[in-house]
C-alpha cells in the first residue's frame, strides 16, 4: 500500500471537515479518479456509465480508489463478507444549499429555513433519498449517522458550507427512518448525538433520534376563516393539555391525534368556543414540563402520533369552524444532551455566560438574542407552525422572562445592556421582528403574548414602538379579580377596587381574559376550589365569576376542565374528571358556559368592540356596600347594546335601579341563577320595561344572589 496522504488520515481519523474534497469523482492529469470510505468493506467495484472497475485498496481502514473511465451516474458494487449490495456513492452528488441560501443563512434572513435545512426527501440526479443539512460553526466535523448507515458517523461525514452550515445528500435513505448527527468538538472531542434543531419528526421518548418526514406526501390541513382572529369578531379560547384532556381504556391510555380529531373539536364546536389553543405540542423530554421545555421546536410530540396524524386534528378543528393557537416557547429551552445545549460543543444557540444563558428558576437555558442565525432559527419556526400546518396563531410563553436582564436574578448575576439598563434590547428586536414578518406573512394570523409586567404597547404595532403582539394575555385582571372572588362575601366590600382596577386600563393593549392552566395546579386549586362558602355558594359563585368575565371587555380564555367546574387542581396525568358530570351543579356550570359562548358570539355588543374603550360605558360602579356592578357593553351600531349587572353577595337585590340608554323593554337574555344552571330561579321573569324619568329611562330589576344577569334592548 502506498503511503497516504495527510488528507486520506484526516478522513479515516474522522477529522476532515470537507470529505467531498477527497472522496468521490476527481479529475486527476487526464484520467478520473474515485474515491471511497467504506469501513468493514472487503471490496469495492465501481461501476461506471460504461465500464466497471475494481477500486484498490489503499488502507485496511476501508479508504479505496480507483480509475474510473466517463463515471457518470456511478454506483459502488460492495462486498462486506459473503454479502454484496449496490449502492450510490453520496460523494458524487453536488450541494444542497445554494449561494443565495447560504447568503440569507448568514445574514438571518432565511425565513424558510426549513425548506433548507432539517431533513428533506429528495430525488438528486435521478437518484431517490434524502438532503441533510444543520448548523454547526464551531465542529471539526459533523456526519449524519442513522438507520440508513448503521448509524456509523464513519460512513457519511457531511461537507461543510458558508458560515458552518454542514450538509450531504444521502441516496437511498427514506422517509420515516431515524436518524442524528454525530460532532467532532473543536477540541476533539465526540459529542452526544445530537437530535436535528430542525427536525420535523421525533422519535417517543425516552428515545431522541429525529425522524425524516414526506412533507410533499403529506395531506394539507384545511385552513380557518381569513375573520378567525379579527379583533372586532368573538374569540372564546379552549386552553387543551392533548395528553390530559381525556384518556382510554382500562390503562387510561393517551388518545391519539387522530382520536382527539373524532372527539376534541366536536367537543369544543358544541360548546361555544370559537379557539382552540394547544398547551406546546413541540417535542419534548419531559412530560411534567407539559411542553414548555422544547426540545424539538419543528416537530409535533410523537405522544400523540406522527406528524400526519397531527395534520389531520388541524383539519379537524379547523372543519368544526374552531380557529387554532398553539403555544409556543422562544425563551428557554432544556439542557437534555441530545438538544440543542453546547450543540457544537460550544455556547451556540444559548449564550456562554451563565449570568445570560441560564435560567435560575427553571434549569433552562436561554437563546442567544444577539446572535442572528438563532433569531432566525426562532422567527423560520414561527412562521413553520402557520405554513406548514395552517395554525392560526402563537401564544408565546414567558415574555416577561425575555424582556428583563434581570428577570428573577440576584444581585450582580446579570449583566447589563450596552446602555447599563435591564431591558433585554436583542430580545425586544427579536420580539418586534418575529411579529413584524409573522403578520407580513400571514395577515390573517394572531399572536398573544403571555406577559405579567407592565410593559407598555405590548400590543401595539412595532413600528409604532410596540412589540407587535395582535393580543396580551390580561394577567393583571386575571390575580386582582381571582383574589376577590377567593374573599368571603362579606368582605368583598373592601375589596371593590380589584374589580374596578382592571377597567382603568382594559383598553391600553389588546387584552385576553385568561383562567389558564397555571392557574388550576402548584397548589392554587380549581377555580370552583376558589370560591368561598358552602357548595351551594361556591356554585354560585363560580357561575357569577363566569358571567362577569364573558361581559367584561376583552377576548376570553379558559383552561379545560373549568368549564364544567372541576373541583380538584388539573394534573398532566389523569383525564379530566368527566364523571363529575353526572352531578347536577357541574352539569349546570357546564350548560351556563355552553350558553355564555353563545351569548358572546351572537351579541355584537359583547365583541365587536371589545379592545376599545367607546365599547365599554359604567353605570354602577360605586355600589361597595352591596359588592354590586353594572356596565353597558356596545357595538357598533347605535341599537347594540348589553346591559351587564353583577351581584357578588348572597343577597337578593330588589327593586334595584340602573339608568339605561333607551326606554321600552329590555329582555333578560341570561341569567347565571336560573334553574338549569343550578341556581334558585331569581330573576325578572324573562324581561323588564325601563321606567322613564325626567333624566333618562331606568330599569328596576331583580338581582338574583351570587349572580351575573344580561339584559338587550328590544329596539
Amino acid at each position: 500500500m502506498t503511503q497516504l496522504a495527510p488528507v486520506a488520515r484526516q478522513i479515516i481519523a474522522g477529522r476532515h471537515p470537507d470529505p467531498f474534497h477527497y472522496l468521490g469523482p476527481h479529475t486527476e492529469g487526464d484520467r478520473t479518479v474515485v474515491r471511497v470510505f467504506l469501513p468493514d468493506a472487503d471490496e469495492v467495484v465501481a461501476i461506471g456509465e460504461r465500464d466497471e472497475q475494481a477500486l484498490a485498496r489503499l488502507d485496511p481502514a476501508g479508504l479505496f480508489e480507483g480509475p474510473l473511465d466517463n463515471p457518470g451516474r456511478y454506483r459502488l458494487r460492495v462486498r462486506y463478507g459473503d454479502a454484496a449490495v449496490e449502492f450510490d456513492d453520496a460523494y458524487r452528488f453536488p450541494p444542497l444549499l445554494s449561494d443565495l441560501d447560504l447568503y440569507l443563512l448568514g445574514e438571518g434572513n432565511h425565513l424558510q429555513l426549513y425548506d433548507k435545512l432539517g431533513a428533506h426527501p429528495m430525488t438528486m440526479d435521478g437518484v431517490a433519498g434524502v438532503g441533510f443539512a444543520v448548523w454547526a460553526p464551531n465542529a471539526q466535523r459533523v456526519s449524519v449517522v442513522g438507520d440508513f448507515n448503521a448509524w456509523d458517523g464513519r460512513r457519511h461525514a457531511m461537507r461543510v458550507r458558508g458560515n458552518g452550515y454542514w450538509e450531504i445528500f444521502v441516496p437511498g435513505a427514506q422517509a420515516a427512518q431515524k436518524y442524528k448527527y454525530e460532532i467532532v468538538a473543536r477540541n476533539g472531542a465526540l459529542l452526544p448525538l445530537k437530535s436535528d434543531p430542525v427536525g420535523f419528526g421525533a422519535e417517543m421518548r425516552p428515545s431522541t433520534a429525529s425522524v425524516v418526514v414526506d412533507f410533499v406526501a403529506r395531506p394539507e390541513p384545511a385552513r380557518a376563516a381569513d375573520t378567525v382572529n379579527a379583533l372586532d369578531r368573538p374569540m372564546s379560547i379552549y386552553e387543551v393539555h392533548l395528553g390530559s384532556w381525556r384518556r382510554k381504556g382500562p390503562q387510561a391510555e393517551w388518545l391519539t391525534y387522530r382520536e382527539l380529531a373524532e372527539q376534541l373539536p366536536a367537543y369544543a364546536a358544541d360548546m361555544g368556543f370559537t379557539h382552540v389553543e394547544l398547551l406546546p405540542v413541540m417535542e419534548h423530554p419531559f412530560d411534567g414540563s407539559w411542553g414548555y421545555q422544547p426540545t424539538g421546536l419543528y416537530a409535533p410530540t410523537s405522544r400523540f402520533g406522527s406528524p400526519e396524524d397531527f395534520v389531520a386534528l388541524i383539519d379537524a378543528l379547523h372543519k368544526a369552524g374552531l380557529g387554532v393557537l398553539l403555544d409556543w416557547v422562544p425563551g428557554h429551552f432544556p439542557d437534555d444532551p441530545h438538544g440543542l445545549a453546547r450543540f457544537d460543543g460550544t455556547g451556540l444557540y444559548e449564550h456562554e455566560d451563565p449570568r445570560q444563558g441560564r435560567h435560575l428558576d427553571w434549569g433552562t437555558l436561554i437563546y442567544n438574542y444577539g446572535r442572528v442565525e438563532v433569531t432566525n432559527f426562532l422567527i423560520a419556526n414561527a412562521l413553520f407552525w402557520l405554513d406548514r400546518y395552517k395554525a392560526d396563531g402563537l401564544r408565546v410563553d414567558a415574555v416577561a422572562s425575555m424582556l428583563y436582564l434581570d428577570y428573577s436574578r440576584p444581585e450582580g448575576g446579570w449583566v447589563a445592556n450596552k446602555y447599563g439598563g435591564r431591558e433585554n434590547i436583542d430580545a425586544i428586536a427579536f420580539l418586534r421582528r418575529t411579529n413584524t414578518e409573522l403578520f407580513k406573512e400571514f395577515p390573517h394570523a394572531t399572536t398573544a403574548a403571555e406577559e405579567s409586567t407592565a410593559w407598555p404597547m405590548v400590543s401595539r404595532p412595532a413600528d409604532w414602538g410596540g412589540l407587535g403582539f395582535g393580543y396580551k394575555w390580561n394577567m393583571g385582571w386575571m390575580h386582582d379579580t381571582l383574589d376577590y372572588m377567593s374573599k368571603d362575601p362579606v368582605y368583598r366590600r373592601h375589596h371593590h377596587g380589584n374589580i374596578l382596577f382592571g377597567l382603568h386600563y382594559a383598553f391600553s393593549e389588546n387584552f385576553i381574559l385568561p383562567l389558564s392552566h397555571d392557574e388550576v395546579v402548584h397548589g392554587k386549586r380549581s377555580i370552583l376550589g376558589r370560591m368561598p362558602g358552602d357548595e351551594w355558594q361556591r356554585f354560585a359563585n363560580l357561575r357569577a365569576y363566569y358571567g362577569f368575565m364573558y361581559g367584561h371587555p376583552g377576548k376570553k380564555l379558559l383552561f379545560m376542565g373549568s368549564e364544567f367546574a372541576q373541583d380538584t387542581e388539573w394534573s398532566h396525568d389523569h383525564s379530566l374528571p368527566w364523571h363529575l358530570l353526572e352531578r347536577p351543579l357541574h352539569a349546570g356550570v357546564q350548560r351556563l358556559m355552553r350558553d355564555l359562548n353563545r351569548l358572546y358570539r351572537d351579541t355584537p355588543a359583547l365583541h365587536a368592540l371589545d379592545c376599545a374603550a367607546e365599547g365599554f360605558e359604567w353605570l354602577v360602579a360605586d355600589d361597595a356596600n352591596n359588592s354590586t356592578f353594572a356596565w353597558l357593553r356596545k357595538g357598533k351600531s347605535a341599537n347594540e347594546r348589553c346591559l351587564v349587572v353583577v351581584n357578588f353577595t348572597p343577597q337578593v337585590l330588589c327593586d334595584y335601579r340602573v339608568r339605561v340608554p333607551f326606554s321600552g323593554t329590555w329582555r333578560e337574555v341570561l341569567n347565571s341563577d336560573a334553574g338549569i344552571y343550578g341556581g334558585g330561579n331569581v330573576g325578572n321573569a324573562g324581561s323588564v320595561s325601563a321606567v322613564v324619568t325626567r333624566d333618562s329611562p331606568e330599569l328596576h330589576i331583580v338581582i338574583p344572589p351570587l349572580a351575573a344577569v344580561y339584559f338587550v334592548p328590544e329596539v
